[in-house]
């Protein structure tokens, strides 16, 4: 908002709330796809590089197209533009910030961090069979 020199209203909220529902999305999806590769015997390395590999597509696609959906709104003219305009904004600046952190900040942080989780989700797999609720074999 502050680089376009709008206000916050309650248009530029309620993009804000919408922001945060699309990035905890792009956000789990990835996290349950390396989740679901745990159980498989893979390296952290690995599995952080195929599982974002294989959301790269969902991600891009579902953020692209959100944000091609949101261009004729920042770009309009006449009445109404005052209450779309800001959610608009809002929600085209945080997509393309949200998506390269997701893309970005989330396979290094789990690259740092999920060595630690690594013992902990095998551990599991093999006392009960189980990742997340997910039946792994029969």
């Amino acid at each position: 908002m502050a680089l376009t020199g709008g206000v916050v209203s309650v248009a530029s909220l309620v993009g804000f709330v919408t922001l945060f529902g699309v990035a905890t999305r792009n956000g789990l999806l990835l996290v349950d796809n390396y989740a679901t590769k745990f159980s498989s015997g893979m390296s952290l390395k690995e599995i952080i590089i195929t599982g974002s590999m294989e959301r790269l597509n969902a991600i891009l696609m579902t953020s692209f197209t959100s944000a091609l959906g949101l261009v004729p709104l920042v770009i309009a003219v006449g009445p109404g533009k005052e209450v779309l305009q800001p959610l608009s904004i809002v929600v085209l600046g945080g997509l393309f910030t949200s998506t390269a952190l997701t893309l970005l900040v989330l396979p290094a942080l789990y690259s740092k961090f999920g060595r630690f989780l690594l013992p902990k989700r095998r551990a599991a797999v093999e006392e009960n069979g189980k990742v997340a609720g997910v039946v792994l074999e029969n």
